[in-house]
């Protein structure tokens, strides 16, 4: 640690990079944090529903659970646009300095929150209000963060210095990750589903205070204090930023010519191909964490790699490639990543494709995300739901009206009961004898139960996963830096954080849920990559007619 008098020695360069050492470190510190966060209430859903939702059935209780979740990601894009306003008016540090607050508090808050056998209806209204403050919080954290670097950084390292942003999600949910685990295997199983889960919680009033000591030795952004002391600062942000068709248009052309596909991308590389290799290849939950965490650490370093090098040839040119290659590639990829994760269900749907000759009127929306509904009204949803519970990938062929569901599996046919006409006990003996028949079939054709460890290929895995990744790396790595420079100083903060939250919060956020009832609709289990395919597809052709390139702009 050098002392005062030393610092004022030191040649300007140094103290130059210093500094730039301590913007980088102490805004992608905070952020890890919020991301840190954000993602524990995903990863401890079950454990919340059983506290905050104790009043209704188990199921009920869950997808309450997962609809507070789900709203986190709902008001990102108003907390941009309440957040980006005052970074606008009132400077980048303290806004995300009550960003980091709220986020904190918050997520503490959930910690120390009574349950609903102490509170009644208030504790869920509470939990409820805590996770709308969260993301409202990260609504304005990003986009300070990143205009904050973005406005200390010299332009010709901009895609760089912003870079180092754009890896704090990936370490915050490694963050909350290990933290969860840690707790899981330092206590009993019964100690950890009673108060135990709340440690994770608890500790972030620890990172929150680690990061507001840190955060408050920087000073103002350079870039917004020289605008500050001339008076050029904008007097309406909101007004000037979406009610004047000039810079409205670029806000338009930044969410859907870069951001909507660089969000689905990003979902897609992390979070939906871990449910793939769980739920629908049948992977241990374990191992399928083990191995997307080995892609990430493979695939983080390349953030700061193509941010790097969008400072060289230009922004828009990597996130452009890397639009098109997710477009063209996902299909094969997936289907590549199945071959190898799951070698036998890939030999079983090739040599015995499976198909439900049904009435598509006759059906339900097979859309279950807590996997305890029911689907027994009709022959129809029988089929298809056993079919979706046993990750069954099946193709539909149309009957006329009335007709009962029959699966074929190859050459086999079997037809499901007609449930319409049963009740009680004969119904369940006949859905009972259905199953039965298909399982027994099925594992006959060579479909497995479960993912064989000892088949697994899994470097080609890794592989695949670590491609996937990559391209994230590539739509995500130099985006902070586009969005910073698409917009003017005096509205910067306010207008690159409502795209970028519309994008990642909306079309991203919900990637999930929306590709997974796409597979459960249409029985295809590579049909949920429509969803990022089409949207990253068309987000590549808008880009290349409308999005300028930025990288060579003097943002000063």
């Amino acid at each position: 640690m050098i002392t005062e008098k030393e610092y004022e020695d030191l040649p300007k360069h140094h103290k130059a990079l210093q500094d730039e050492k301590l913007v980088i470190g102490a805004s992608s510190l905070g952020t890890v944090f919020e991301w840190y966060d954000f993602y524990l209430y995903g990863l401890l859903a079950s454990q919340i529903s059983k506290h905050f939702f104790s009043n209704v059935d188990e199921t009920t209780g869950f997808i309450f659970a997962l609809a507070a979740f789900a709203a986190g990601f709902a008001v990102r894009p108003f907390g941009a646009i309440v957040f980006g306003r005052i970074g606008d008016l009132v400077g980048r540090k303290n806004t995300f300095l009550v960003t980091m607050g709220l986020m904190g508090l918050s997520t503490f808050g959930v910690g120390v929150l009574p349950g609903f056998d102490v509170l009644n209806i208030g504790a869920p209204i509470l939990l409820l209000v805590m996770r709308l403050i969260q993301g409202l919080a990260l609504g304005g954290e990003y986009g300070g963060a990143a205009t904050y670097v973005a406005e200390h950084a010299p332009n010709d390292k901009r895609g760089l210095y912003t870079s180092w942003i754009q890896t704090t999600a990936t370490f915050g949910l490694f963050a909350a990750l290990l933290v969860v685990m840690a707790c899981k295997v330092g206590m009993p199983k019964e100690t950890f589903e009673n108060w135990g889960w709340r440690i994770p919680f608890l500790v972030s009033i620890f990172l929150l205070a680690v990061s507001m000591v840190i955060r408050l030795k920087l000073s103002e952004s350079p870039v917004y204090q020289k605008m500050k002391d001339e008076g050029t600062r904008s007097k309406a942000p909101l007004t000037e930023a979406f009610g004047k068709w000039g810079n409205l248009k670029y806000v338009l052309i930044c969410l859907f010519g870069a951001v909507a596909g660089q969000a689905v991308v990003w979902y897609s590389g992390q979070f939906y191909a871990l449910f793939f290799l769980e739920k629908t290849l049948k992977i241990d939950s374990l191992e399928a964490n083990i191995l997307i965490a080995i892609a990430l650490a493979l695939g983080t370093p390349f953030f700061v790699i193509f941010g790097w090098l969008s400072d060289k040839i230009g922004r828009k040119p990597i996130i452009m490639v890397g639009l098109i290659l997710a477009a063209v590639t996902y299909f094969p990829v997936f289907k590549a990543l199945t071959a190898a994760a799951n070698p036998a269900y890939a030999k079983a749907v090739s040599s015995s494709p499976v198909t439900v000759v049904v009435n598509k009127a006759d059906c339900s929306i097979q859309f279950d995300p807590v996997g305890k509904q029911k689907f027994d009204s009709k022959s129809c949803d029988v089929a298809k739901n056993f079919l979706a519970k046993q990750a069954v990938s099946y193709a539909q062929q149309d009957a006329p009206a009335g007709t009962t569901a029959v699966v074929k599996i190859g050459d086999k046919v079997f037809e499901a009961p007609k449930v319409e006409t049963l009740k009680g006990d004969a119904k369940k003996d006949a859905i009972k004898k259905f199953q039965d028949a298909v399982k027994g079939d099925l594992k006959t054709a060579g479909y497995p139960e479960k993912a064989d460890p000892k088949t697994m290929n899994k470097p080609m895995v890794i592989a695949i996963l670590f491609y996937l990744v990559l391209l994230v790396t590539m739509v995500y790595g130099p985006i902070a830096a586009m969005l910073v420079e698409l917009f003017p100083t005096n509205i910067r903060y306010t207008s690159m954080s409502l795209p970028y939250h519309i994008g990642n919060g909306w079309f991203g956020g919900f990637l999930p849920t929306i590709s997974f009832a796409m597979v459960a609709a249409k029985g295809d289990i590579y049909h949920g990559l429509w969803y990022p395919v089409i949207i990253a597809a068309a987000t590549f052709v808008l880009g290349m007619l409308f999005l300028p390139e930025t990288y060579k702009r003097n943002i000063d």
